[in-house]
């Protein structure tokens, strides 16, 4: 057996000798004095389980693109295919799409489209080629040059901090008012993370100046720096918070911004693309995440998170999370596999008693559950690069990056991902009586989520422990700023905004354009009809909010300097007529609806006043938040 003697601090990395003790509660959560014996023992006992499973699973197989087609699925994957290919002539959109993007952005699109230029000239493709250089200059020269919205917001922050978000031509302002209140604009500490300029960006400022080479070091210290949100007066924007069609539009925008990061870092990003294998299509384990919500969602609809996942992990709680060495100390290998097959038969009849099940047992079977899928809880798309964080220069940009991955997980993997880490949080919140502090748990469940047996042995092997000591940082990150992660940044919100924005105005534009030519002399009165505000009784400084849910339907709000969305809420709430209210006050929020986005779930803490600046043309509804 490997004594895995190694420390994760190369400057003055220490061996610990075999039978050295360590204290496991140590409060510093630092790797440095840690040996990484926890994780070799957990890699060991995935082996050994693995060993005793007589039908050995099928390998996933990474298949190696050919020249140019990663780069073209990732304009696909960016929802810009439109530049390329036979439809290249119908890019009217992904010209609107590109009009948004900050000046990293657009040099990492020019990048992978320069790539499949190339190769299409070399594969002599019949369908029009666009020259990389035209599709930027026609998108530069297009009226209105709406990427002055995010030029300034990101390329001058270096030279004048208070132009930062004035100067915008766009049709609405990147908030000029916040900036006055908002530290975050100054060079602010190390600690604070700024949400409101692309990282690419950031990255790039930093590279240009002198403050960059100051605080370089990613993984080498290892202690965790405490991170924070500055208040945004807008209102933070979580993941779940808006439409789904925004989300998609989140989802091109966080690829093109990851892409920029690693491109800025110089690393490479590459998309891992999977060859499809059979797969069970029943069951539990060894299903894939998909497949598995399906078949739960037959009984009980809506459920997010697969129901032997959320049943395991209250299994585990229901004993008491203060057991030592809790996830840390495996199962009985035999037990565990006769209780994986047992559940196999009798779980959804209802008939599996959990009585008999074993604490350890019980945590076992959750990270066997998280092993055996079919593919990767971070997908066969994003492992690597989940992996590869680990080499980003400094810890914010290794948290930045985390953030997009995160944004970038379909939706399913990603929930389940939430709850995992949410759990791991509470082990950890026990750590003085079960021994398992934020290191710990990261070096069990490292191996649990990054060895993937699809890709075969051989990753494991090559620089194997390089490959530990990163990735159980990587997972220390996602446990202990799993709040942030799970935040939308304000810049692609912000971005989503001048894309519906201009999308907005492309259609009216196109309306108006056949319009005239049909009935020229109905012009005035088409032109009157366009003017009429969605809210004509409602004067300047007063927004209409409409809570259909509740007892008090409508009512018109004053807005003030300081009133937030929570106070609205309450307002309606406390309006309460003959009919009791069922709603809980925790499941109502107020909604930010039309106008530049497609929906938003607005935080309590928005400031209205600010919100409403951003976006005049918004509807505001009140309504439960689907759970």
């Amino acid at each position: 057996r490997r004594s895995g003697q190694y420390t994760m601090n190369h400057d003055h990395s220490k061996k610990i000798p075999d039978g050295a003790s360590f204290d496991r509660s140590g409060s510093q959560d630092s790797l440095d004095e840690l040996s990484m014996d926890d994780y070799w023992k957990e890699l060991e006992n995935i082996h050994e389980t693995r060993g005793n499973n007589h039908e050995e699973r099928v390998a996933l197989v990474v298949k190696e693109p050919d020249e140019g087609e990663l780069e073209e699925e990732w304009l696909k994957e960016a929802g810009l295919s439109n530049l390329f290919g036979e439809s290249s002539g119908d890019s009217l959109e992904s010209m609107v799409f590109l009009s948004t993007l900050t000046r990293t952005q657009k040099a990492a699109v020019e990048k992978r489209v320069e790539t499949v230029t190339q190769t299409m000239r070399k594969k002599n493709k019949q369908h029009q080629i666009p020259d990389v250089r035209d599709i930027f200059r026609l998108q530069d020269d297009s009226k209105g040059n709406v990427c002055d919205g995010s030029e300034p917001s990101t390329v001058r922050t270096s030279e004048k901090k208070n132009e930062t978000h004035d100067g915008t031509k766009g049709n609405f302002s990147l908030g000029t008012d916040e900036q006055k209140n908002l530290p975050e604009d100054m060079p602010s500490s190390d600690t604070d993370i700024n949400l409101e300029i692309s990282f690419a960006e950031q990255a790039a400022n930093l590279k240009d100046s002198s403050v960059g080479k100051m605080y370089k070091g990613g993984g080498g210290d290892t202690l965790l720096p405490n991170f924070r949100l500055p208040k945004d007066k807008t209102g933070t924007t979580k993941i779940g918070d808006l439409a789904p069609q925004d989300m998609k539009k989140v989802y091109s925008l966080a690829l093109i911004e990851l892409t920029a990061l690693y491109d800025i870092l110089g690393t490479e990003f590459k998309q891992q693309k999977a060859v499809k294998i059979k797969t069970k299509d029943s069951g539990l384990f060894g299903v894939p995440l998909s497949l598995l919500l399906e078949q739960d969602q037959k009984r009980v609809p809506g459920t997010k998170i697969p129901l032997i996942f959320q049943k395991l992990i209250a299994q585990i709680e229901e004993t008491t999370l203060e057991t030592e060495g809790l996830l840390r100390i495996p199962g009985v290998a035999t037990r565990v596999k006769g209780l994986c097959q047992e559940l196999e038969a009798k779980f959804y009849e209802g008939t599996f008693n959990w009585e008999n099940v074993k604490q350890h047992d019980a945590a076992s079977l959750l990270k066997l559950f998280i092993r055996e899928l079919p593919q990767p809880l971070l997908t066969v798309e994003y492992l690597k690069a989940f992996q590869d964080v680990q080499n980003l220069p400094t810890k914010k940009q290794q948290l930045q990056a985390l953030n997009l991955l995160v944004l970038l997980l379909p939706e399913a993997n990603r929930d389940t991902l939430k709850v995992l880490l949410e759990f791991l949080q509470r082990v950890i919140d026990h750590r003085d009586k079960n021994k398992m502090t934020l290191k710990n748990v990261a070096m069990v469940m490292a191996p649990n989520l990054f060895t993937f047996h699809g890709f075969g042995s051989k990753t494991i092997e090559q620089s194997e422990f390089v490959m530990a000591a990163g990735t159980a940082n990587v997972m220390r990150f996602m446990i202990q700023y799993q709040k942030l992660l799970w935040t939308i940044p304000k810049f692609i919100v912000n971005q989503v905004r001048k894309q519906t924005e201009s999308q907005k105005k492309e259609k009216k534009d196109k309306a108006m354009k056949k319009f005239l030519k049909k009935m020229a002399h109905d012009r005035e009165k088409h032109e009157k009809q366009e003017k009429i505000p969605n809210d004509t009784d409602v004067p300047q400084g007063v927004i209409r909010v409409q809570a259909p849910h509740l007892s008090k339907v409508s009512m018109a709000i004053q807005l003030t300097e300081e009133l937030k969305a929570g106070d609205i809420v309450a307002r309606f709430l406390s309006q309460k007529s003959g009919n009791v209210q069922t709603l809980k006050r925790e499941e109502i929020f107020l909604y930010e609806i039309g106008g530049n986005i497609g929906e938003r779930c607005l935080d309590d803490d928005t400031y209205m006043k600010d919100l409403y600046q951003l976006n005049p043309n918004a509807e505001w509804v009140i309504k439960p938040r689907p759970s």
